[in-house]
């Protein structure tokens, strides 16, 4: 079993007004950032990239991966914490909405679940990876809110302050198997 596995929030998605935030795909410059975070990715040696099966995290997983020469491939219950149905928000909207997530983890206070549903959901996505893998060292790229409150919950932090300082992408290193933070990049810009 490898002593560390690699976190990846995807790469800057493109909101539509009226399709769900799973459908968006990167921007332009969301592609172009991919390139930079294989090169920071490279040094850790990823064996295979798992991602979400939303839009967004199959489109960074894919790019990283080509840059990479790595395989890549989706597993269920990655996903974002569920939005789907929330329609359109201004970003200060949406900031607000999210803290009230992180500050009330047991209500459903935005979206279709409640933060701990995500994060037990999101573990549990996280233990089946692992198991189905178990002599790969995985880079597995998923979500900011999810990752936040899974990795908020091993580490004994609070999930808002690092989720607000995470960019698209971002990339967290972690052990195994008790996911203690060793590394974050949390701002990768492309490099033109």
């Amino acid at each position: 079993m490898s002593d560390q596995i690699i976190f990846i929030r995807h790469s800057q998605s493109r909101p539509i007004p009226g399709q769900p935030p799973s459908q968006w795909a990167l921007t332009k410059t969301g592609r172009q950032r991919c390139a930079a975070l294989a090169e920071h990715m490279r040094s850790y040696a990823p064996e295979l990239i798992v991602c979400s099966t939303e839009r967004k995290t199959i489109e960074t997983g894919a790019l990283v991966a080509r840059h990479l020469s790595l395989p890549h491939c989706t597993a269920p219950d990655l996903h974002e914490h569920l939005r789907e149905q929330v329609g359109w928000l201004s970003d200060a909207e949406f900031a607000r909405s999210v803290a009230a997530l992180f500050a009330q983890p047991d209500e459903l206070v935005f979206g279709e679940e409640t933060a701990n549903a995500a994060c037990a959901r999101f573990t549990q996505s996280i233990s089946a990876v692992l198991a189905a893998h178990p002599h790969q060292r995985l880079a597995i790229v998923t979500h900011g809110t999810v990752l936040a409150l899974f990795l908020a919950q091993q580490n004994g932090f609070d999930p808002q302050p690092f989720w607000r300082g995470l960019g698209m992408p971002a990339l967290v290193v972690t052990t195994l198997p008790n996911f203690q933070i060793r590394e974050v990049i949390a701002k990768i810009a492309s490099k033109d």
